[in-house]
């Protein structure tokens, strides 16, 4: 409705200006070159807007002719070189996912040279380099991208990949802060940065930065162990002690504080509560390590071994304590009770190889029964050990992440994790402490 109003005013207008023009009275006379044009007003405004009318046709037919064609073909031109460059980088994307090295770098330089320095060319370029193995050539592209405004990120996200491919932990770390101020927040960059971290052993930054999947209680552990702040090094391995009292290295950990503190009382419950949750070799070391004398630790071990009798870890440490005080007979019966839950380990065939030395010495009985033990030794299951659950890398002791495969919180002792509140051997019979103790240290305690 509102364009069928609008047409019929400007109808009305050009109807009224034309009746005005109509109505004009005189004459108008044009001289030239001897010639005299004489007309009627109305006849010479209609030739005067015919004149201008042709004028206007003919500028812009002959625009056309020397601009306008000449662009044209330019556009045209821009077009094919455009689709040319795009098909370019569509066999450069082929080309690398293919891993053909050749057509890579060959179909990158053609885009770049029909589509100019832009951040797809010259992206795809360098990692048509990196392909090749030129990481000399790659790294000046990704330091020309580094230096554009609107492509920043991506040169230094190939500079810094650059950088840990090659170690350099310090250009590494100087590249990252550069590409968080460029891009706050990043999420590729958070997990390379905690990745750096952990590669370096910035066990802070590794904690603040790692994702949920990383064990944090093994980074407090590590943040505990690193920081040079009695208080936060307290704090932290309070924390991963309360988080996981299975985990052997947080109990340490929190123990080796009390312990510094002088708070020996608290360090020695702190590692009873890590070997009722999950016993192992490392708490009874540190737990006997004030302690001299073999029947003095064999005492101090039954204390230890109270709150999770029935463990194989439990059964082997005081066995083996019993055998270096002299009590042959409870060191066999500790380790018969063990092969009884049937432990099959290398390191218990090794013990009862002792037991037979030492209690039959060098007797024809005592020979056959060592090397009996000896030969099973050779063919038991592996002893328990530090390995890593990605990789499956052995190692002589924890470590925060593994050094082979670089994950982080990922090594743990031997086998699963068995909760505490299923013991591995319910039925078999441990010597009480009163069978342990001598009776004179009993009494006088």
């Amino acid at each position: 409705m509102r364009r069928i109003i609008a047409v019929i005013f400007v109808a009305a207008i050009t109807l009224a200006v034309a009746w005005y023009i109509a109505g004009l009275g005189g004459q108008v006379g044009v001289t030239i070159a001897g010639y005299t044009f004489e007309a009627t007003a109305p006849v010479a405004v209609l030739f005067f807007l015919l004149a201008v009318l042709a004028v206007y046709i003919v500028v812009r037919v002959v625009g056309a002719i020397f601009f306008g064609i000449p662009a044209a073909l330019g556009r045209s031109r821009e077009r094919g070189r455009r689709s040319k460059g795009d098909a370019a980088i569509t066999r450069t994307l082929v080309a690398i996912a293919a891993g053909d090295r050749g057509d890579a770098r060959r179909e990158a330089v053609r885009a770049q040279r029909l589509l100019g320095e832009t951040p797809q060319t010259l992206l795809l370029a360098a990692e048509a380099n990196r392909l090749a193995g030129d990481e000399t050539a790659a790294s000046e592209i990704y330091r020309k991208l580094s230096e554009r405004d609107d492509a920043a990120f991506l040169g230094l996200r190939g500079l810094f990949r650059q950088a840990m491919a090659r170690q350099d932990w310090t250009e590494a770390a100087a590249i990252a802060a550069r590409a968080e101020r460029v891009h706050p927040g990043a999420a590729w960059l958070r997990e390379e940065r905690a990745q750096l971290a952990i590669r370096t052993g910035n066990w802070s930054q590794a904690l603040l930065l790692s994702p949920p999947d990383v064990p944090s209680v093994a980074l407090k552990t590590a943040v505990a162990e690193q920081t040079s702040d009695p208080r936060e090094a307290m704090r932290l391995a309070r924390q991963a002690f309360e988080q996981d009292p299975s985990f052997t290295p947080g109990v340490l950990a929190y123990a080796r504080r009390l312990r510094a503190e002088g708070r020996e009382s608290r360090a020695q419950e702190a590692i009873r509560t890590g070997w009722k949750a999950h016993p192992q070799p490392d708490l009874a070391e540190f737990f006997l390590a004030p302690v001299t004398g073999a029947a003095n630790r064999l005492t101090a071990a039954a204390k230890l071994a109270a709150v999770n009798p029935a463990h194989l870890e439990t059964m082997l440490l005081l066995s083996r304590l019993a055998l270096d005080a002299g009590r042959l007979a409870y060191a066999r019966r500790n380790a018969e009770a063990a092969l009884a839950a049937g432990c099959n380990e290398r390191r218990l065939w090794v013990l009862i190889a002792d037991i037979e030395a030492t209690e039959r010495g060098d007797t024809e009985e005592g020979r056959a029964a060592q090397r009996d033990a000896l030969r099973r030794a050779a063919t038991a299951d592996a002893d328990p050990a530090w390995r890593c659950e990605v990789c499956g890398t052995v190692h002589d002791a924890w470590h925060p992440a593994c050094p082979v495969c670089h994950a982080a919180g990922r090594i743990t002792w031997g086998k699963p994790r068995v909760s505490a509140a299923a013991p591995l051997v319910p039925t078999a019979r441990i010597a009480t402490n009163a069978e342990i103790v001598p009776a004179s240290v009993a009494s006088a305690s």
